[in-house]
């Protein structure tokens, strides 16, 4: 910036300059400050989908084997995150599998967060065939 004298003598910048300065250090402070209010809150909602995630490997893991899932609803609560699991037989046609020992079901796990974000998860897991 230039710079100009006074009637005294002395050199020094202009208020206009100065003010021109500030709106242009204010201008770039605002942008920063945007920038870093939308990277805590993606950072945040990162953090909230792991835990998220790590609680509904955490349930998955607690299921029993193929010998003792059972269709049915079971629901529960983990570190504050509800979970809803429904086991039901799936839509395939047994009588085309008529020497398969097993039988897909479909595991359908449901889990919220407590702030309010959800996942849904679903997986198809062999059964022993039940015989009739």
């Amino acid at each position: 910036m230039s710079r100009r004298s006074c009637s005294d003598g002395t050199e020094g910048f202009t208020l206009i300059e100065a003010l021109v300065a500030l709106a242009i250090i204010a201008a770039v402070l605002s942008s920063i400050g945007g920038v870093i209010g939308v990277t805590v809150k993606g950072t945040r909602t990162i953090d909230q989908r792991l835990a998220l995630t790590g609680a509904a490997e955490t349930v998955f893991a607690a299921l029993p084997d193929r010998n003792a899932l059972k269709p049915g609803r079971q629901s529960g609560e983990l570190a504050g995150h509800r979970w809803r699991i429904d086991v039901a037989p799936m839509n395939a046609a047994v009588a085309e599998l008529p020497q398969s020992r097993f039988v897909p079901v479909v595991v359908n796990m449901r889990m919220q967060a407590p702030g309010g974000p959800a996942i849904q998860i679903t997986t198809v897991r062999l059964v022993p065939k039940v015989s009739e």
